[in-house]
């Protein structure tokens, strides 16, 4: 063992021990103890040039007293944090939403799983709770009825606890209102609440807010759920008896999908639901007689929402801009459905001409993500260059590809009649009153949830895609689709 002095930039470290039956990596550890500086950035200058850390100390020549030279930058001074560590519990509630990445659960209250899975699917629709936010406590018109103000005070008033609470919310007073409102909600059987059907608290729920928010006063928000949910048809009508031909519009909330044997996918379903036969008086014949109605949409809604009902039909129910369809599947068919739903060839002539340009657009947007060189751009179109948005637009009941009125500094939007599932509410058992509800709603992060009453859990997209009936497994009753969009 002998003692050196180290000098290292203005410091001199005396008596230093080396222990030349170790390697002089220990030696070096030393120094890092010392000085800070790691033994890898160490450079001491020794008889022969610089200390390997494996060289053998007996033909260096070191001696006792010996001075040596160090070179090296030393490691930065790790400083305690100016926070101390805060976990996820400790944060403010509005915080734990971000952190965990979704919101609350809901309470079962008592066979009440078909209200939460709805109100959980509709909660993920940031249009509606716009709309409800705007929505006065004290602005009821007298169009609308007590209880209807009521129920929609106590929608917007959940949907605030949801977005600001990770820990499960009892909706006791929504639940109290919904059956005051509607009273077949609270049915018991033998002193216990009935099961009830997703698609019809569903169905009243929106009737209920249309009426409230379409009387809010607000020209900005004169129709909030048609908006949303409204879809416009246009239909010829055809009696092969007669030849008599005409034709109709009409604005309606639901969409057939028709189910059959044959049927096994929604877009096939939706097919066959566009077209219908119907019984009503010729003036030709001067008596009943068959007319066929074939239906394609002329005007599309924001969003899609897709039910499932025991019926062999399917009720697409959706919003103006964003397309929100209501699908409605028999409980035990297995009906297969997409992520993307392109509702393309359901669109009239006229709808389908003036989605060319936004799906060319949309095209060439996506293929430029792929590395894909998109086609040359005319000079008109260069001066009007469409971007994609995330933002939707709306529909303007005429038409047209929806181009929607958008908040100051941000860009109009155009419709491409592409939608991206981000809600599916689902079914397991043999009857729309029995069995079991769960909403899966995705987030705004990409993220699926599964909210099965007070206990969401995080999913993958591959189980979405296993959603689709057939046995007793969870069948999609509800779905709901997000309008693609591109910005103007």
């Amino acid at each position: 063992m002998i003692a050196v002095s180290v000098k290292w930039q203005k410091e001199i470290f005396k008596d230093v021990e080396i222990d030349t039956t170790q390697p002089p990596y220990v030696f070096k550890c030393q120094l890092y103890d010392l000085t800070g500086v790691p033994p890898e950035r160490q450079k001491i200058m020794v008889k022969g040039g610089l200390l390997k850390d494996d060289a053998d100390w007996s033909t260096l020549g070191v001696k006792e007293g010996q001075k040596l030279m160090m070179m090296g930058t030393a490691d930065e001074i790790i400083k305690s944090p100016e926070k101390g560590t805060v976990f996820v519990e400790d944060l403010p509630e509005e915080e734990q939403v971000v952190a965990v990445g979704h919101t609350a659960g809901l309470f079962n209250l008592g066979n009440t799983c078909y209200m939460n899975s709805t109100l959980q699917c509709l909660h993920s629709v940031p249009e509606l709770k716009s709309a409800l936010i705007q929505y006065s406590h004290s602005g009821r018109n007298n169009d609308v009825d007590q209880s209807s103000h009521l129920l929609t005070v106590a929608t917007r008033d959940l949907f605030n606890e949801l977005d600001k609470s990770v820990k499960p919310v009892a909706p006791m007073q929504f639940w109290m209102l919904l059956r005051k409102k509607y009273p077949q909600f609270g049915q018991l059987h033998n002193g216990v609440f009935m099961q009830q059907d997703a698609e019809e608290c569903w169905t009243q729920l929106l009737y209920t807010l249309s009426q409230s928010l379409r009387s809010n006063g607000s020209s900005e928000n004169a129709d909030a759920v048609k908006a949303l949910f409204g879809i416009e048809f246009i239909s010829r009508i055809h009696c092969q008896e007669s030849n008599e031909e005409s034709s109709e519009t009409e604005s309606v909330y639901s969409l057939k999908c028709h189910i059959s044997q044959e049927v096994n996918h929604l877009h096939e379903g939706i097919k066959h639901g566009l077209k219908s036969e119907l019984e009503k008086a010729s003036p030709a014949l001067g008596r009943s007689a068959i007319y066929l109605k074939e239906s394609r949409i002329n005007a599309l809604p924001r969003f899609v929402l897709g039910c499932a009902c025991i019926f062999p039909w399917y009720i697409v129910v959706h919003r103006l801009v964003v397309l929100h369809f209501f699908i409605a599947i028999c409980l035990m068919e297995k009906v297969d459905y997409p992520l993307e739903l392109d509702v393309y060839d359901f669109c009239s002539d006229d709808l389908r001409k003036k989605l060319e340009a936004p799906r060319k657009l949309l095209r060439d947007e996506e293929g430029k993500k792929l590395g894909l060189k998109g086609s040359e751009k005319s000079s008109v179109q260069k001066d009007n260059d469409v971007k994609m948005a995330d933002a939707e637009g709306s529909s303007n009941g005429g038409g047209e590809p929806s181009v929607a009125p958008m908040e100051e500094g941000e860009k109009a939007t155009q419709m491409t009649g592409v939608y991206d599932l981000v809600a599916v509410l689902t079914h397991k058992g043999r009857s729309a009153d029995s069995g079991h509800y769960v909403g899966w709603v995705k987030q705004e992060n990409g993220k699926w949830i599964e909210f099965d009453d007070d206990n969401p859990k995080p999913r993958i997209e591959d189980d979405i895609t296993k959603l689709s009936g057939g046995g007793d497994w969870h069948m999609a009753y509800i779905i709901m689709y997000k309008a693609r969009v591109v910005s103007v």
